[in-house]
């Protein structure tokens, strides 16, 4: 527990959840209390998103990927067979319906660039902001999987880096759209005169460069925030070098606090000498609570969601994510061994050393992919949790399901008000949109890249 004099920092919480049956969790949909399978039921959505409201999360941040996990075995075959984040349906879709259903929660929603132009995408994103009174954000993410790629029509994606400069251009791409398109004033709506916009203060965007080429005025009028609240979750050293640039969220994964608190430092740095805030940036971090009104009570909750685990479909994942066939690679060997196949798609020189074996790997990641559990009792669930916040300079979660919904039910009613009680955790939203709630600012800071294409600047 924290026993400094000084305010404590206030914890930030998203659920991280994907329109699918397994995110994270391999297995788990076949636990009796596991209501995933709903997936496709918006009633279950609406109860989920109103179990997080009512847990003051700052957003549903929901996943997504394009193409299947064939990696493992170089086939598709144990995806399928395990539901291994297939079948997943659009996470956009799901949005204005739970935002009308709710008054605070934010959404991030996924969008892999690599695969959507960025003049249409622009015209979504805004008409999500508007119908959600500026409560939408956007996981900026370059994709992954050549699986995606070929049903794309192409022969497979781009290189590690070569995404990534297709990234930063998507960017500046979209700031013109969005912020350098339509001034802050064009929007007239006069009845009298029948002038709805002043064309004089609408302008074209004219973009040539390496990847896009493009010439046009972006169809939607400004929206709430403009620009969506922007998450980016790149672990590797390029893609650290993005989320400094761009990113106001940055999701990291890893369960060591010195490694997290490194590369927190790292962002931040990076991020100042782009000549933003480093507190600009919040960052988030992957995790599982298993919470009980008693320590034996998380225990039996745990051990019973253990015997669920699916091995297999955790290796199927891992071998996604990291570009390693692990179906090749007997379990008692060590990681360092099967690193060593580690394809360009998925350059991660940067990787810390993993002692354990593939098994351990395995068995580890059938639960929310194995990120840091965080188990017991109210206090020590918070206590893990500000232990984090301190030791690694992390700002907050990203709460992974393990049987779901009942994972976040059992957060809201155990963990959220002893955080309460302990002046980490809001007992209520702040107003206005998402980037209000998060930060207290309407739009971008003025020190972001995508400023410079404001009228005025």
């Amino acid at each position: 527990m924290m026993t400094s004099a000084a305010k404590p920092k206030e914890l930030r919480l998203n659920a991280f959840y994907m329109n699918c049956i397994t995110h994270q969790s391999p297995g788990l949909w076949r636990h009796p209390r596991d209501q995933t399978q709903r997936y496709t039921d918006l009633d279950y959505w609406v109860e989920l998103a109103r179990t997080l409201e009512r847990g003051y999360f700052d957003a549903l941040f929901l996943a997504d990927v394009l193409g299947v996990y064939d990696v493992y075995g170089r086939n598709a075959e144990a995806a399928l067979r395990g539901a291994v984040q297939v079948p997943v349906n659009d996470p956009m879709l799901l949005v204005p319906t739970l935002a009308y259903q709710t008054r605070h929660l934010g959404f991030g929603v996924t969008s892999i660039l690599s695969y959507d132009q960025p003049y249409a995408f622009a015209r979504r994103m805004s008409t999500l902001d508007h119908l959600t009174k500026g409560r939408v954000g956007w996981n900026v993410v370059t994709g992954y999987l050549d699986s995606a790629a070929r049903a794309s029509g192409r022969g497979k994606q781009r290189g590690h880096d070569q995404r990534y400069a297709v990234a930063d251009e998507y960017m500046e791409v979209v700031y013109k759209l969005w912020e350098g398109s339509w001034q802050d004033d064009a929007v007239l709506r006069d009845r009298d005169s029948g002038i709805f916009a002043d064309p004089g203060r609408i302008h074209k965007i004219v973009h040539e460069g390496e990847y896009f080429r493009l010439e046009g005025y972006h169809l939607s009028e400004p929206s709430p925030q403009r620009t969506p609240v922007l998450f980016q979750a790149g672990s590797s050293t390029r893609g650290r070098a993005f989320a400094a640039r761009h990113a106001e969220c940055v999701f990291i994964a890893g369960n060591s606090k010195t490694e997290i608190a490194r590369l927190v430092s790292e962002i931040r740095q990076a991020a100042a000498g782009h000549g933003r805030d480093p507190r600009d940036i919040t960052v988030f971090l992957s995790a599982v609570a298993i919470a009980g009104r008693s320590r034996a009570e998380a225990q039996s909750k745990l051990d019973d969601y253990r015997t669920y685990g699916d091995v297999e479909g955790a290796l199927v994942l891992q071998s996604g994510w990291q570009g390693i066939d692990f179906g090749a690679v007997p379990l008692d060997n060590p990681l360092s061994s099967a690193r060593e196949t580690v394809t360009q798609a998925h350059d991660r020189s940067d990787r810390a050393p993993d002692p354990r074996s593939v098994r351990q790997l395995a068995e580890a990641a059938t639960l929310g992919g194995g990120a840091p559990l965080l188990l017991g009792t109210a206090s020590d669930i918070a206590d893990e949790m500000q232990s984090w916040l301190e030791e690694a300079d992390i700002d907050g979660f990203n709460l992974v399901s393990a049987v779901a919904p009942e994972t976040y039910v059992d957060f809201v009613d155990i963990v959220v008000p002893e955080l309460q009680k302990r002046g980490v955790y809001k007992r209520g939203y702040r107003t206005g949109t998402l980037r209000e709630k998060l930060g207290g600012r309407p739009r971008l800071h003025a020190g972001h890249p995508a400023a410079r294409f404001r009228h005025g600047n």
